[in-house]
């Protein structure tokens, strides 16, 4: 089987800004990707777009990609819309993968982008709960959406059952958000570059017991680019110095289902590799409960060992296995459809080398996990994605 390559990347630093929409940022980073790959315009077939909340936040729907690109050279390009909730940039790079696998393209560009800040906050928890069964998420006795997002809401349930089951501490989650926020520090594209102390943490604003503030992700605007190409191409212009060797997409069947574990599991097999060989992760830390978690879902350790494999810390920058050094879900942000294109651009710098202060030693093999929607006790899509340095 031939290989897919990524050729080069972009992304907006990530924040909060009422007056920057879609389109302007989608045109920044198609810029910077294309640039930083040596792609020129004229070579890309495909595009896949990647959003998720737009139709319910801003009203552009349908054709949301055409819209980004218009005026541009990219105008006219087959391209294809992507929304699966917040795994919406990691589905539409897995199609990018297949479509150049297949044979009907040799270069595609994929973009992930999202404006959630509002001046109505009510319209973007409305649109976080899109990504939820509406005919049985919680709503305001009026018929209106819940005031906080319903995800908060989850891994609040998530992180009680956790605190139940096994000899955590709620000092455990909050040591995760102190850890990835002082990654973030060093990440000039994140969200938040303060660091915080464990006290901070936990003292912050209670959304919904026992998460503060400071351990939910935050509501954010930006965008993320990814140029990929074949094999072919790589050789024939000097391209790829970063494979991505597996890509996995799974569907969560409710409770008791484990999309993320069936997803991580499948890309090790796919890339002939195990846990113990990757040098980093990007997991999907919308809170800090979930990043707990998934260092079971994804064979870093057993089942409720995940705040002992956080205190020994292994998963943080200098440990044996940094997980999130972009800062993550809580403190790079939470652009929801721009979320799985930008764990890949973090993870494409490292494997160049190119992280700055961040940068983690020796990084030749990385995976990043996406997770998106909830349903029925379980996450509606996952994608693991597994990325080679090969030079």
């Amino acid at each position: 089987m031939s290989k897919v390559f990524i050729a080069g990347v972009g992304m907006t630093r990530f924040g909060r800004n009422l007056r920057r929409g879609e389109q302007a940022m989608v045109q920044t980073v198609v810029r910077e990707a294309l640039a930083d790959s040596g792609v020129p315009d004229d070579a890309v077939q495909r595009v896949f777009m990647a959003n998720a909340a737009a139709g319910l936040v801003s009203g552009q729907e349908m054709i949301r990609g055409q819209v980004a690109l218009q005026g541009t050279r990219l105008a006219g390009v087959p391209l294809v819309n992507v929304e699966n909730a917040c795994a919406s940039g990691s589905s539409a790079v897995q199609l990018a993968f297949e479509a150049i696998l297949a044979g009907r393209c040799e270069v595609a560009l994929v973009v992930g982008v999202e404006k959630m800040s509002h001046e109505n906050k009510a319209r973007t928890f409305g649109a976080l709960q899109g990504a939820t069964d509406v005919a049985v998420s919680p709503r305001g006795d009026d018929g209106t959406p819940a005031r906080n997002s319903v995800f908060i809401e989850v891994y609040a349930h998530e992180a009680k059952r956790y605190l139940d089951d096994y000899e955590a501490a709620i000092e455990d989650f909050a040591a995760v958000a102190v850890k990835n926020r002082t990654h973030a520090s060093l990440n000039p594209r994140a969200q938040y570059q303060q660091t915080q102390t464990l006290e901070e943490v936990l003292a912050g604003r209670m959304v919904v017991d026992p998460l503060t503030l400071p351990m939910c992700s935050p509501t954010t605007d930006g965008a993320a680019a990814v140029v990929l190409c074949s094999e072919s191409y790589a050789r024939r212009h000097g391209r790829g110095r970063c494979e991505i060797r597996a890509t996995r997409l799974t569907a969560g069947q409710g409770e008791g289902s484990a999309p993320v574990a069936v997803a991580a599991l499948a890309a090790y097999e796919d890339a002939g590799i195990g846990p113990e060989d990757l040098h980093l992760l990007e997991l999907h830390d919308a809170a800090a409960p979930a990043e707990i978690l998934q260092y079971a879902e994804v064979g870093l350790c057993t089942a409720g060992e995940g705040h002992v494999l956080a205190r020994s810390g292994a998963t943080a920058l200098g440990g044996r296995l940094p997980v999130n050094v972009s800062g993550g879900l809580m403190s790079r942000g939470h652009p929801i459809g721009a979320t799985g294109c930008a764990q890949l651009v973090e993870l494409y710098d490292q494997l160049l080398g190119r992280a700055g202060g961040r940068q983690v030693d020796g990084a030749q093999v990385a995976m990043a996990v996406n997770a998106g929607g909830w349903l029925a006790g379980a996450y509606a899509a996952a994608v693991a994605t597994v990325l080679v340095g090969v030079g």
